[in-house]
Protein backbone atom coordinates (compact mmCIF):
# COMPACT_ATOMS: atom_id res chain seq x y z
CA UNK A 1 0.00 0.00 0.00
CA UNK A 2 0.88 3.52 -0.78
CA UNK A 3 -0.26 6.53 0.84
CA UNK A 4 0.06 10.17 -0.38
CA UNK A 5 -0.22 13.51 1.61
CA UNK A 6 -0.29 16.93 -0.40
CA UNK A 7 0.51 19.53 1.03
CA UNK A 8 -1.38 22.75 -0.02
CA UNK A 9 -2.72 26.16 1.21
CA UNK A 10 -6.57 27.06 1.85
CA UNK A 11 -6.44 29.80 -0.40
CA UNK A 12 -5.82 28.08 -3.60
CA UNK A 13 -8.70 26.98 -6.16
CA UNK A 14 -9.07 25.45 -9.06
CA UNK A 15 -11.60 27.38 -11.10
CA UNK A 16 -14.47 28.47 -8.41
CA UNK A 17 -13.87 25.77 -6.51
CA UNK A 18 -11.22 25.35 -3.43
CA UNK A 19 -8.07 23.23 -4.52
CA UNK A 20 -8.34 20.86 -1.92
CA UNK A 21 -11.96 20.55 -2.71
CA UNK A 22 -11.05 19.97 -6.33
CA UNK A 23 -8.53 17.02 -5.09
CA UNK A 24 -10.80 15.64 -3.45
CA UNK A 25 -13.26 15.51 -6.49
CA UNK A 26 -10.64 13.87 -8.25
CA UNK A 27 -9.64 11.59 -6.20
CA UNK A 28 -13.18 10.12 -5.71
CA UNK A 29 -13.56 9.91 -9.67
CA UNK A 30 -10.22 8.00 -9.43
CA UNK A 31 -12.11 5.77 -7.02
CA UNK A 32 -8.99 5.14 -4.10
CA UNK A 33 -9.59 3.56 -1.23
CA UNK A 34 -9.89 6.90 1.29
CA UNK A 35 -8.80 10.60 1.27
CA UNK A 36 -8.80 12.81 4.11
CA UNK A 37 -8.60 17.08 4.16
CA UNK A 38 -6.75 18.04 7.22
CA UNK A 39 -6.71 21.65 8.32
CA UNK A 40 -3.24 22.81 9.61
CA UNK A 41 -3.34 24.82 13.08
CA UNK A 42 0.50 26.17 12.13
CA UNK A 43 2.73 25.72 9.33
CA UNK A 44 6.23 26.25 7.80
CA UNK A 45 6.95 26.81 4.05
CA UNK A 46 10.30 27.13 4.56
CA UNK A 47 10.24 30.65 4.53
CA UNK A 48 7.83 32.10 7.28
CA UNK A 49 5.29 30.41 9.50
CA UNK A 50 2.04 30.66 8.78
CA UNK A 51 -0.60 30.77 11.82
CA UNK A 52 -3.93 31.22 10.28
CA UNK A 53 -5.47 31.58 13.70
CA UNK A 54 -4.00 34.38 15.14
CA UNK A 55 -5.36 37.45 15.78
CA UNK A 56 -5.68 40.19 12.22
CA UNK A 57 -3.52 37.39 10.92
CA UNK A 58 -3.91 37.11 6.82
CA UNK A 59 -1.53 33.56 6.61
CA UNK A 60 -3.34 31.20 4.64
CA UNK A 61 -4.42 28.01 6.51
CA UNK A 62 -2.30 24.80 5.58
CA UNK A 63 -3.85 21.98 4.46
CA UNK A 64 -2.97 18.51 3.76
CA UNK A 65 -5.18 15.95 1.45
CA UNK A 66 -4.09 12.47 2.63
CA UNK A 67 -5.13 9.04 0.84
CA UNK A 68 -3.92 5.31 0.61
CA UNK A 69 -4.59 2.81 -2.35
CA UNK A 70 -2.34 0.02 -4.27
CA UNK A 71 0.86 1.13 -5.43
CA UNK A 72 -0.05 1.41 -8.83
CA UNK A 73 -3.10 3.48 -8.63
CA UNK A 74 -1.67 5.52 -6.12
CA UNK A 75 0.89 6.78 -8.75
CA UNK A 76 -1.40 6.69 -11.60
CA UNK A 77 -4.04 8.86 -9.70
CA UNK A 78 -0.51 11.34 -8.92
CA UNK A 79 0.45 11.05 -12.47
CA UNK A 80 -3.07 12.11 -13.91
CA UNK A 81 -3.16 14.90 -11.22
CA UNK A 82 -0.13 16.41 -11.54
CA UNK A 83 -1.05 17.14 -15.54
CA UNK A 84 -4.27 19.26 -13.98
CA UNK A 85 -2.17 21.18 -11.22
CA UNK A 86 1.82 22.17 -10.34
CA UNK A 87 1.42 24.06 -6.95
CA UNK A 88 1.46 21.89 -4.12
CA UNK A 89 3.95 19.74 -2.08
CA UNK A 90 3.65 15.32 -2.36
CA UNK A 91 4.87 12.63 -0.38
CA UNK A 92 4.43 8.86 -0.70
CA UNK A 93 5.28 6.64 2.07
CA UNK A 94 4.65 2.79 2.06
CA UNK A 95 2.36 1.45 4.65
CA UNK A 96 0.59 -1.73 5.85
CA UNK A 97 -2.98 -1.48 6.12
CA UNK A 98 -4.41 -3.04 9.59
CA UNK A 99 -8.01 -4.71 9.66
Amino acid sequence: MLQAQIFIGSDHWKGEVPLYEHILQFLVRQKVMGATVYRGRLGFDGKHLSRPNDLFSFDETPMVIAFIDEEEKVKTALTRLRKEMKSGFIVTNHVDLWN
